[in-house]
């Protein structure tokens, strides 16, 4: 159930429910962990400094909440994007469910910030974040569990900071058994449309603000990049 606009809870601690299915998901990104992090060292793979779409998304995100507080990378994997906007002057740090995208995290960027943890375990203090990225990290996460991550988020906001999501497009979900170079896994990638998606983000107490549509060609299937804001 959503919660209402005018009643944003200040509860921010991890959410009672973990699926058993996302022990898998957590398995599954160990198992592929190091060959994502050589495909980004010799493919450029997520190398956002190559896609202007995306990179355009990342860097008005950063001006916008650059004043407003600390910034955290959910899902980081090998931390790519944490390490970007840590270069352009942000106050970042990353996380991700899987203890192997960590260690290459901390070995591609020891800069940077880094520890295990999700979007089902965060604990986050209230009004502790000027900024939260969702980078391709919640398509993993069943609907149900939607809400509720929202919900924390916004309570974990300061007035003005942003919460932004890119994930994959689409209304029929995509079961994988294999990613990144013939590795097995076994996720589901939960696909969104933003009109289905912006209602849950409301009733969490964010006001969707951007949406960019990243339109299926070749492989791609379509992506979307959402910004939504706490506004008080």
């Amino acid at each position: 159930m959503s919660v209402p606009l005018t009643t944003v809870s200040p509860v921010t601690h991890a959410l009672a429910h973990h699926p058993e299915d996302l022990t898998e998901v957590r398995n599954s990104y160990d198992r592929v962990a190091d060959n994502y992090a050589r495909m980004v060292v010799e493919e450029g793979l997520g190398d956002i400094r190559q896609q202007p779409w995306l990179r355009s998304a990342l860097d008005a995100f950063g001006e916008e909440v650059a004043g407003i507080g600390p910034v955290l990378d959910v899902g980081c994997g090998p931390g790519t994007v944490t390490a970007y906007l840590q270069e352009r002057g942000l106050d970042v740090s990353g996380c991700d469910l899987s203890p192997q995208m960590i260690r290459n995290a901390r070995r591609l960027h020891p800069e940077c910030r880094f520890r295990v943890d999700s979007w089902t375990e965060l604990d986050l203090a209230p009004g502790s974040l000027g900024g939260i990225l969702g980078w391709w990290s919640l398509f993993n996460l069943p609907r149900s569990l939607l809400p509720q991550v929202f919900s924390r988020c916004a309570a974990a906001l300061r007035p003005g900071g942003q919460l932004i999501i890119a994930t994959h497009a689409g209304e029929e979900d995509i079961e994988r058994t294999e990613a990144y170079g013939g590795v097995a896994v076994r996720w589901t990638t939960h696909r969104w449309l933003p009109q289905t998606m912006a209602p849950l983000l409301v009733g969490a107490g964010l006001r969707p603000k951007v949406v960019i549509d990243l339109l299926p060609h070749g492989d791609s299937r379509g992506a979307f990049v959402m910004v939504a804001q706490r506004d008080s």
